[in-house]
């Protein structure tokens, strides 16, 4: 986190490990604070990539999953990173500034994906660099989200991953109560005053647990390599462009697609658990006694936690892969045939048919 931005915050009352706000004062008072009113979160747990020269938009189109020529000055999109095989490394929610594509990824993942990146540049006009200190995201979330930014800033995007450019900076809409404000270090402590005037700052957990309500994975370092794009819904929210051309792992995207038999795909569910599930978790269903004993004898696990956060009403709301069979079926029970079971709740997007 950009140590000037950081002190600014903790003299405002957040409470940050390892450069990220854990909360602004109770937990469990913030999240219900976000079901009443608009609150106000710093994203420092994501960070940033930029990637400038000449030959920027040609680069990335060679390598993510979705169509980077869309992007613009009034577009954003989402995009994956896969390996040959498919396999997810990084997902990830790209804009404009200038010239310069800014990629935002989880923070544990950003120096790592930026030195992957780095190894497919050799005589391209390429720079890739971490902006993750110059660039500071805000969200903004609740009811009044809107009204208040457009007292600010009058013009807002009107379609989801739409953008109006702020000085400096943009706004972006992530879903009809949620934007995305990005800005520099340099503007951005004014910018939290005038918010959060208006807004409960509340702590990076809000804002996690946003995500999953509204159904968006987040690759971390303990799922990466975990998932082909259509485990985590990705060709569901607007992650993979099946008519661009070459990317790694594009044949088998494309092939799962329109030839494949997908037998996982990602839900939606509360954990009733005074345990924290973690990201990398393994999920087991639940049959008869000899397939048990099977699971017992093998460690077959028929799932995979993607994220997870607290929920307002307690426990934990998690996004989970589960083989659809076991869904639609059997029992899914967290780390173990012993373990909780999850509580699957109705994702805000609809799934195709099984």
């Amino acid at each position: 986190m950009n140590p000037d931005w950081q002190n600014f915050l903790i003299q405002h009352g957040a409470t940050i490990d390892a450069g990220v706000v854990q909360r602004f004062g109770d937990t469990a008072a913030e999240l219900d604070a976000m079901m009443q009113v608009t609150v106000l979160c710093d994203l420092s747990q994501f960070g940033t990539l930029r990637v400038s020269g000449e030959e920027a938009q040609s680069f990335l189109q060679n390598l993510l999953s979705n169509d980077i020529r869309e992007v613009n000055s009034s577009r954003a999109q989402l995009s994956s990173l896969n390996t040959a095989k498919g396999r997810m490394l990084a997902t990830m929610l790209i804009w404009r500034d200038g010239d310069d594509y800014l990629l935002q990824l989880p923070r544990p993942l950003a120096e790592a994906i930026r030195k992957k990146l780095s190894m497919y540049v050799l005589r391209a006009k390429v720079k890739i660099t971490d902006a993750s200190d110059e660039i500071i995201s805000l969200g903004l979330s609740g009811a009044s989200a809107q009204e208040v930014l457009r007292e600010q800033f009058g013009e807002l995007p009107q379609q989801q991953l739409s953008m109006t450019k702020i000085a400096p900076g943009c706004v972006m809409k992530i879903d009809d109560t949620r934007l995305q404000i990005n800005t520099t270090a340099q503007h951005a402590p004014a910018l939290w005053e005038i918010l959060s005037r208006h807004a409960q700052p509340v702590g990076s957990g809000c804002w996690d647990w946003l995500n999953i309500s509204s159904g968006i994975p987040m690759i971390l370092p303990q799922t990466q390599e975990q998932f082909v794009a259509q485990m985590v819904n990705f060709d569901l929210i607007g992650g993979v462009n099946f008519k661009k051309g070459c990317y790694p792992g594009q044949e088998i995207v494309a092939r799962m697609q329109y030839l494949g038999k997908l037998k996982r795909r990602m839900y939606l569910a509360h954990l009733n658990s005074s345990d924290t599930p973690q990201a990398g978790d393994e999920l087991f269903s639940a049959d008869d006694e000899k397939q048990l004993s099977r699971h017992r004898m093998e460690g077959q696990a028929s799932g995979m936690i993607v994220n997870a956060a607290p929920a307002p009403s307690g426990g934990y709301d998690v996004l989970a892969t589960v083989q659809i069979a076991s869904r639609e079926t059997q029992a899914v029970l967290w780390k173990s045939l012993q373990g909780a079971a999850l509580q699957f709740l109705p994702l805000p997007y609809p799934l195709p048919d099984a």
